[in-house]
């Protein structure tokens, strides 16, 4: 209370009269006085463009240059090595003239997709019962969020937009299309969702009535038996002739448009597990012939996939079933084109993540993880299906097994928390999804503790951000290459993106790479690489400056001396 007050009293510029003995008179003598050297601020905010002046970053006109220590540490037996690699960075500068396919365009992801860019380039905004609102990409971990810069001489933490780091894709600038089973046009799709204010549908509806989805692939097997009434606009022929199709709709989609490159993103239903067999999705060659021969363990996803992979199209997997079986991992590594999945991490997982994140990381032993769901859009219809609602079981369960096995000391080998997920389907509620979760976790000394979570997630408006993320994620891995000290040629990432994790609950990763589901190490990693791409080192959030006296009366000389400069002039 009396450090509140001292801040009062400095405000009102009397902080010189707290020494005077008839000043305290005016105070209890159980009231303290504080005089600290002085009170600074704890945060800047950098909004435009920045230049790094470092003889570690470099600036073309194509490129941007840099020098970067890796610095890890290697773990033998008992003895600990930190190790440096020195590495360089190359980053285009060009963005190119991007193009985005959507398979399942006109569901609510895809609808809201392109609706939310298309309201965010014309700067729409429209009156709601709660007042103006105006279209902005909140939820985008890209566009909406900030990172740790640096400091300023003072010691204020600069903060700047993450879309600030590096040349991103713009969401405004993207050219949109791509395929649907149902034909329904996007207009008409984002009335039927029912995501969007009732207003702001009617200012998109003129932008958005002329946009159709192209034909579609259909194979029943792979999805609910509810979803056939919605589809009227599917492909047919073999599935060598689907796939074929698919291609020409990709050249066509570039050509007709001036593309410099296409990105596809699966977006559609969530299909069942393909099984994985020898001789028919085991291997390139076998995926190609099985695709040739008709083989009922193709899925649609999987052709799509393929196809995107054949015109060197990055392919990202939004859904949770196992499109990128061991034969399309192989074509994509012999290709050299970027794949990446699985299924959107926008509600329940992502606050898993974090939730047993927390508890592990403060010695909590999680016990028990029941999760419920309910929600009635057609994600939730299809997914009361058993064998898609398997594929969502699966991806939703795994996302905790890195941080539970991170921790030796609460669990033993191979030992797990109970962990259940249920999902119904209750059509009234629309796209407004409900999430409910019990954690149960054993504490000091046999002690219990149970935290309940309720979450309401608008599901199209927290997934529509991710595809935007991940889209924009995955074109500029495409402008980033590596060149290790020694070696002459430059790298690119590993054709499986897993630095996309951050926006998905089941990430994919290259054979031999551990999977890290821990949100904030998901995306300390984008940080981190962009950082990396300009010469800087990590962000360690030791901030020493602020740790000791002699520091801190610097930083205080300094802060003194800034605002000094500011009143005279």
């Amino acid at each position: 209370e009396s450090r509140l007050n001292f801040i009062n009293f400095k405000k009102l510029n009397v902080v010189a009269a707290a020494s005077s003995s008839a000043f305290k008179a005016n105070f209890p003598p159980s009231f303290s006085f504080f005089y600290p050297i002085s009170i600074m601020s704890s945060y800047k905010n950098l909004d435009g463009t920045f230049k790094v002046e470092s003889a570690n970053c470099k600036y073309t006109k194509d490129s941007i240059i840099s020098d970067y220590s890796y610095d890890t540490t290697v773990v033998e037996g008992n003895t600990v090595k930190p190790q440096t690699t020195k590495m360089q960075f190359k980053t285009e500068r060009n963005v190119g003239k991007t193009g985005v396919m959507l398979v399942g365009l006109g569901g609510n992801n895809g609808c809201t997709c392109v609706a939310g860019a298309i309201a965010n380039k014309l700067g729409l905004t429209w009156e709601t019962k709660e007042g103006i609102q105006k279209a902005n990409y909140w939820g985008s971990l890209l566009m909406a969020s900030t990172v740790k810069l640096g400091h300023d001489n003072q010691g204020n933490s600069v903060y700047t937009p993450m879309s600030n780091m590096l040349p991103l894709l713009n969401p405004n600038d993207i050219v949109w299309g791509g395929w649907d089973i149902n034909g329904t046009n996007l207009g008409d799709a984002m009335k039927r969702s029912k995501v969007l204010d009732y207003e702001l549908q009617t200012k998109l509806y003129p932008y958005m009535k002329d946009i159709t989805p192209l034909p579609s692939i259909y194979f029943p097997d792979f999805i609910a038996a509810n979803q056939g009434e919605r589809a009227d606009n599917i492909l047919t022929g073999t599935k060598q002739e689907q796939m074929e199709q698919i291609r020409k709709d990709i050249k066509d989609f570039k050509a007709k448009n001036g593309l410099d490159q296409v990105i596809l993103l699966w977006t559609a239903n969530t299909e069942r597990f393909s099984a994985v067999e020898e001789g028919v999705n085991d291997t390139a060659e076998n995926i190609l012939s099985s695709i040739e021969m008709g083989e009922a363990e193709v899925s649609a996803s999987t052709v799509f996939a393929v196809a995107s992979i054949l015109e060197g199209c990055t392919f990202i997997n939004g859904s949770p079933q196992n499109t990128f079986v061991p034969g399309v991992i192989e074509l994509a590594r012999q290709k050299k084109v970027f794949i990446a999945g699985d299924d959107f991490k926008s509600g329940q997982t992502k606050m898993k993540s974090v939730m047993v994140d927390f508890l592990v990381s403060a010695g909590i032993k999680p016990v028990s993880i029941v999760s419920y769901n309910h929600l009635g859009n057609n994600d939730g219809k299809n997914l009361s299906a058993p064998s898609q609602f398997r594929s969502k079981e699966i991806s939703k369960s795994n996302v905790v097994d890195d941080m539970v096995a991170s921790n030796r000391i609460l669990f033993e080998e191979d030992e797990h928390p109970d962990h259940v997920v249920v999902i119904k389907y209750v059509p009234y509620v629309g796209d407004s999804k409900r999430a409910m979760d019990e954690y149960t976790s054993e504490i000091f000394m046999g002690g219990k503790n149970t935290i309940v979570m309720h979450n309401t997630c608008e599901d199209s408006l927290l997934a529509t951000p991710l595809i935007y993320d991940l889209v924009i994620l995955g074109e500029l891995c495409a402008r980033v290459q590596v060149k290790r000290e020694g070696e002459t040629e430059w790298e690119s990432f590993h054709p499986v993106l897993s630095l996309l994790s951050y926006m998905l609950k089941a990430p994919l990763v290259p054979n031999g790479a551990p999977v890290v589901n821990a949100l904030f190490t998901q995306r300390c990693a984008v940080v981190n690489l962009m950082r990396a791409c300009l010469g800087l080192a990590p962000d360690n959030h030791m901030t020493l400056e602020h740790r000791f006296e002699s520091t801190l009366a610097k930083l205080s000389s300094e802060s003194e001396h800034a605002n000094k400069k500011m009143r005279l002039s």
